[in-house]
């Protein structure tokens, strides 16, 4: 099992890394006043990087969520 994850993870790298290389070429990004040009694949792996920061703070939200209506349920059973 080990080296099928190694094995998989050597395939991701070697991926990204090809995907790197062939965008390379820059892309203008505007959003109101603000412009910049960047590599498409930064711009792609910051993207993906602000996605999982943001995602796994709306799933940590909802499971608190339902994790303090199920508490809030127990305390009504209770009494």
């Amino acid at each position: 099992m080990r080296w099928l994850h190694l094995a998989t993870v050597i395939i991701l790298a070697v991926a990204t890394v090809i995907f790197a290389l062939q965008n390379l070429e820059m892309v203008s990004i505007d959003f109101l006043s603000f412009g910049i040009r960047t590599p498409l694949a930064f711009l792609v792996a910051a993207v993906y990087l602000v996605g999982m920061a943001t995602g796994g703070s709306f799933f940590a939200l909802i499971r608190r969520s339902f994790a303090g209506a199920r508490f809030g349920e127990l305390g009504r059973l209770r009494r």
